[in-house]
């Protein structure tokens, strides 16, 4: 029986045409979805998913345990040194941040122009928000110049 009702041979005349094209239409529609069925699984298959994916029959392989670290002479884990320029360099970038920002908080507290305190003597929040930079700049310039300073020591006691 084909699309409307109409069996094979029925009706030659009327109707037999759209019996006949909706019949080729659903066998082609047919032929389409094994195609794309097909063509999908070979995809899938050939991605290589398969093998990753547990089926009732397969185990789930054990993880494998996590690598040692092997301390050698010369790997990652030896102690950083740093060339005698760096050293120099950093050494003297925490110099100059000091001598910087000591500059700027002394020009902080004598400044006359109203920023930094009030009419009535009280510090603003320019005043606050500049201290606390000059401070962790401080801090900064303090740790980068003594990662210098232990570069130098560190280079003087290998030589």
């Amino acid at each position: 029986m084909f699309a409307g009702g109409v069996t094979e041979g029925e009706g030659e005349g009327v109707g037999s045409g759209a019996a006949r094209t909706g019949a080729a239409v659903s066998e082609k529609d047919k032929n389409v979805a094994e195609v794309t069925s097909r063509d999908r699984l070979a995809v899938f298959m050939g991605a290589g998913t398969v093998e990753n994916v547990p089926a009732a029959g397969r185990e789930v392989p054990s993880p494998t345990p996590p690598r040692r670290r092997i301390r050698t002479g010369g790997g990652d884990t030896e102690r950083m040194k740093l060339s005698r320029p760096v050293s120099w360099f950093l050494l003297a970038f925490g110099v100059w941040s000091w001598i910087i920002w000591i500059t700027f908080v002394n020009n902080l507290v004598e400044d006359g122009s109203g920023l930094a305190f009030d009419d009535a003597g009280d510090p603003t929040g320019y005043f606050w928000v500049h201290l606390l930079l000059a401070v962790v700049s401080f801090v900064l310039g303090t740790a980068v110049g003594g990662i210098g300073l232990r570069g130098l020591r560190a280079l003087r006691g290998n030589s």
